[in-house]
């Protein structure tokens, strides 16, 4: 494997952080999310709950973001594959969609199992 560029932490994590700042630069949903995620951030280490709930309920809130980021990357693919629309590209847009959609359900469901358990 010669021809393979040196692996650099530095430089991965670099592409990773323009990655996020594009993302929260040109996608309204993601700065939405993003504002969420300080917002509940904030208020999840303010609630009378457990320690393990707390951890629980915070790493929940990194799976909307995920997702946006990668609904988001293949957006980007689609728009450049396909300058003119077309049904697989409205199906592969939709179904990326469809999953953003479903990690606010998965969350919004781990953060009412997790109070239901805190509260009983």
């Amino acid at each position: 494997m010669r021809n393979q560029p040196k692996y650099s932490l530095f430089k991965n994590a670099t592409y990773a952080l323009c990655g996020l700042k594009e993302c929260f630069m040109s996608e309204t949903s993601f700065k939405i999310e993003i504002v969420l995620f300080v917002i509940l951030s904030i208020t999840l280490w303010l609630i009378p709950i457990s320690l393990l709930s707390k951890i629980i309920l915070q790493t929940s809130l990194f799976i909307p973001l995920i997702v946006e980021l990668l609904n988001s990357a293949i957006e980007r693919v689609v728009d450049l594959a396909c300058s003119k629309t077309h049904p697989l590209a409205k199906s592969a847009k939709d179904t990326a969609a469809a999953a953003v959609l479903l990690s606010l359900f998965l969350t919004l469901g781990i953060w009412a199992a997790v109070f239901v358990y805190e509260l009983l």
